[in-house]
């Protein structure tokens, strides 16, 4: 215990170092900008005694003194700068103690067993993540979140807003995932580290120290942002100057600050060990299926419905049924879910749904860049209708993008009818094979964007009848064969057709902001000050890098294999929980077809493809529906 005692103490102690020495940056930099002054003082006062005089000594010293005015005005501007700038505060779902009671007992019992002060406020990000997050600087005052002076220091006194801003503790900021995916215990073992870090943001030095860094890193910010007007060249000179001050203070604080947050972690960490130590090595295995989950979740089902307009209003939840799955599948996760009859940290929650709803939306946000409200184009959409109304929509809205490139190309029609492609014509209606809760793999992950088409009955035609602008598989399976100069055109084509789309979605309507400018409104984005994303485009962290031609096409294609399988062979739109968009067949989920596309795509060669769909029983010649 006490060699507990004494690591905790080394490592605070080289935070206080750290944070003293950022203390003495600002202290010779304000000596910096008085020295002028002081000259000048000097010499009147040696003027007044008569020991310099003479014009020589009133040319210096009225030279001294105007060069004292202008250093004394500029570091006004840089000290104005760094109070009023704006620090980083990370977007997230404010937690009222009235709608998590139970979650700040446990966070304040488990302060009192550390011996810290309680963070002052509890909110929700929708990150496998959690931390401490101080919001006292004055510009983020109001940013602070409900019960801004709970948990404060008993002891301090009110005497005046800096004591208090020292005073406050930190916002405790949990991963949303967490509270669904872990167990109460798991939780609480999770948290003790991070909330055992309030100890040391209580010291004033430390306190101090951060507020600075913070103010130069907020200043650096505010400069990079360009003024608008005719004379924004004049007028962001000012600008310029203080952004280079304050860079130029920030780079030599970098290191000091580094070791410093270093130190505060060391010291918690030790500190933490007392509570939950042996449970926290068990927990800290779910920390990291929760992030591999969460991330599948995003990628593969998140991000195809955020691309259409629809947001899965219950992120948190489906982390739970993907990370119950991947149990089920991967064999080192195996026995995880043995622990799902424990009581969820979700309970702690007095409307888990509500919270769940706000922390989804404000996911979207962060990874897709959608307005921060429901709309006409950006409305929620429940786990049950995600087959029907993200899936299916998708897959026809790909191939309708295909025909459109088709026809602009001016491909001819399809010939007769497909010999590999027999069986009856199924009515796309048919539920029959359709499972109550849809668990299969897809076979791609296709990024989609919501456009319009021509919708056309799954009738059966003669072939005779087709012409160019009729959809029907075996017209694009007969445009790839055996041409890679034509697949080669048309992934061109309809990597074009979405760089137009997506451009027109990125527009910002006449008399208003996009959505995708960028600044969230609405209580669901967060509940923090409205400006606090700054100027930049959402998304700030996007999930998916761009993508080739080749994939785009292949998924194209994908998609309207899916599509015939549905309108002519009973298949149906699935969704598996960490594959995204599956296709059902008989019930079954079918996970071959990716590479039988990707060899007519590739190689031309058509042949895995008539022979997959002469297994599924897939009518090539009847044409597609569209949206």
């Amino acid at each position: 215990m006490s060699g507990t005692g004494t690591s905790e103490e080394l490592g605070a102690q080289s935070a206080r170092a750290r944070a003293l020495a950022l203390l003495r940056i600002r202290s010779r930099a304000t000596a910096a900008a008085i020295l002028p002054a002081a000259a000048a003082v000097v010499l009147f006062v040696a003027g007044a005694q008569g020991l310099a005089v003479g014009s020589g000594w009133d040319t210096a010293r009225w030279a001294v003194t105007a060069c004292a005015v202008v250093v004394l005005l500029l570091a006004a501007a840089v000290a104005l700068a760094v109070v009023r700038a704006r620090p980083a505060i990370s977007p997230t779902v404010p937690l009222a103690e009235e709608a998590a009671p139970d979650l700040y007992r446990l966070v304040r019992d488990l302060a009192d067993r550390l011996g810290v002060p309680a963070p002052s406020a509890i909110a929700l990000t929708p990150d496998c993540d959690s931390w401490l997050e101080d919001r006292t600087h004055p510009a983020a005052q109001p940013a602070a979140g409900p019960g801004a002076d709970r948990g404060a220091d008993p002891g301090a006194r009110p005497a005046g807003r800096t004591r208090r801003r020292v005073q406050a503790a930190p916002v405790l900021v949990i991963g949303s995932p967490f509270l669904w995916w872990m167990r109460v215990a798991e939780l609480r073992a999770v948290l003790a580290p991070v909330v055992a870090g309030t100890g040391p943001s209580a010291h004033p030095d430390i306190a101090a120290a951060r507020r600075f860094v913070r103010g130069l890193d907020g200043a650096v910010a505010d400069a990079a942002v360009p003024v608008p007007g005719p004379l924004s060249g004049v007028r962001g000179v000012p600008r310029v100057f203080v952004g280079w001050i304050a860079r130029l203070l920030l780079r030599s604080c970098r290191g000091h600050a580094a070791e410093m947050e270093r130190g505060v972690a060391a010291a918690a960490s030790v500190r933490a060990q007392a509570v939950d130590y042996g449970l926290r090595i068990v927990a800290q295995e779910q920390v990291g299926l929760a992030y591999a989950g969460w991330d599948r979740l995003l990628t593969r089902v998140a991000l195809p419905a955020w691309q259409m307009g629809r947001w899965p209003s219950r992120l948190d939840a489906g982390v739970v049924s993907a990370l119950t799955e991947l149990s089920r599948r991967d064999r080192l996760a195996d026995g995880f879910t043995s622990r799902l009859g424990e009581r969820p940290a979700c309970d702690l929650l007095e409307e888990p749904g509500a919270a769940d709803e706000a922390a989804s939306l404000l996911a979207a946000r962060l990874f897709h860049g959608g307005p921060a409200e429901s709309g006409l184009d950006w409305s929620p959409v429940d786990w049950q209708q995600y087959p029907e109304e993200v899936v299916d929509r998708k897959w026809r809205t790909e191939a309708a993008r295909l025909h459109r490139v088709l026809d602009s190309m001016g491909t001819p029609p399809a010939p007769a009818a497909d010999s590999h492609g027999p069986g009856p014509c199924h009515g796309p209606g048919l539920d029959s094979h359709r499972p109550a809760f849809p668990t299969d793999i897809s076979t791609t992950d296709i990024r989609t964007t919501d456009i319009g088409a021509t919708e056309i009955a799954a009738t059966d035609i003669s072939t005779t009848d087709i012409n160019p602008g009729v959809p029907t598989l075996a017209r694009v399976v007969e445009h790839l064969a055996g041409r890679s100069e034509s697949g080669e055109e048309l992934a061109a084509g309809i990597s074009a057709a979405m760089a137009r789309e997506e451009a027109v979605a990125q527009r910002p309507p006449a008399g208003g902001t996009s959505g995708l400018a960028g600044v969230p409104g609405g209580a669901h984005a967060g509940g923090d000050a409205p400006d606090i994303w700054g100027p930049d485009p959402l998304p700030i962290f996007p999930l998916q890098p761009p993508r080739t031609g080749t994939e785009l096409l292949a998924d194209h294609v994908a998609a309207m294999v899916c599509c015939a399988a549905v309108d002519t062979a009973g298949a149906a739109p699935g969704l598996d929980w960490l594959d995204g968009p599956a296709l059902l067949v008989d019930g079954e989920r079918r996970a071959d077809l990716g590479i039988s596309v990707l060899s007519l795509v590739e190689d031309g060669d058509a042949g895995p493809l008539r022979s997959w769909l002469a297994s599924v029983g897939v009518r090539t010649d009847k044409p597609v529906r569209l949206v």
